[in-house]
């Protein structure tokens, strides 16, 4: 293990939802309440089912990331779409990618992959199509984080929007140290995340398998 990471221990998620869900959460109870008021008990009904929703939506549960020398672990919870050889279109190099699809059930922050360094972000404009197609890749609006570990190790993490998902939240910039786990964004209902990884990167996922942020391993980096 590096001398420079730091130990063991649960990341803070945000107590009980998300802060990227409280407009949300605070406009369908409001709505909910209001039906019930001036309506029918029962039309409001499908008002609090949405309410419920959101509030599972953004749940935000606090992680233990796993420790381990090399270690690359999933950004997102969700199923595991691709694991190929493909080009990393940020640092034009030939790599290994695994994506992680995360539908609407999922918690949706993001969390950084290794322990390293920011070096680049790159956002691009695009399409909507929907995420769990290999096409979502290129040509759907993302966001992408460069990270150089302490190996001097390169991995790419892409945040890509979905058919539902309209917005990609990223709070860090380059020169920014985040610890293998940290929270750095969010996307808000459905999408997936690409990781780009060195080509003797030794995968620890299968296709369809199930995985969770900063709790399961995706690969190990040699």
């Amino acid at each position: 293990m590096s001398p420079n990471t730091p130990p063991a221990g649960a990341l803070p998620g945000h107590p009980l939802i998300a802060r990227e869900g409280w407009p949300f959460l605070a406009a369908s109870f409001v709505v909910a309440v209001a039906v019930g008021y001036w309506g029918s008990g029962w039309w409001s009904l499908p008002f609090w089912a949405v309410f419920v929703f959101v509030l599972q939506f953004f749940r935000d549960p606090a992680r233990t990331p796993v420790q381990g020398e090399g270690l690359v672990l999933s950004p997102a919870d969700g199923r595991v779409v691709a694991i190929e050889r493909a080009n990393d279109p940020w640092l034009e190099r030939q790599t290994l990618k695994i994506s992680v699809f995360m539908n609407v059930f999922n918690v949706h922050s993001n969390r950084s992959p290794v322990y390293g360094e920011v070096k680049g972000v790159w956002y691009h404009r695009g399409e909507f199509v929907n995420a769990a197609l290999d096409k979502a890749s290129v040509q759907n609006e993302r966001n992408a984080l460069w990270f150089r570990t302490d190996r001097g190790q390169d991995v790419t993490c892409v945040q890509v929007a979905g058919l539902v998902a309209r917005r990609i939240l990223c709070y860090v910039g380059t020169g920014d140290r985040l610890r293998r786990g940290e929270r750095y964004g969010f996307i808000r209902f459905g999408s997936r995340l690409d990781v780009y990884l060195p080509l003797d990167a030794e995968p620890r996922v299968a296709l369809g398998d199930k995985v969770r942020a900063a709790v399961d391993v995706l690969a190990v980096l040699k």
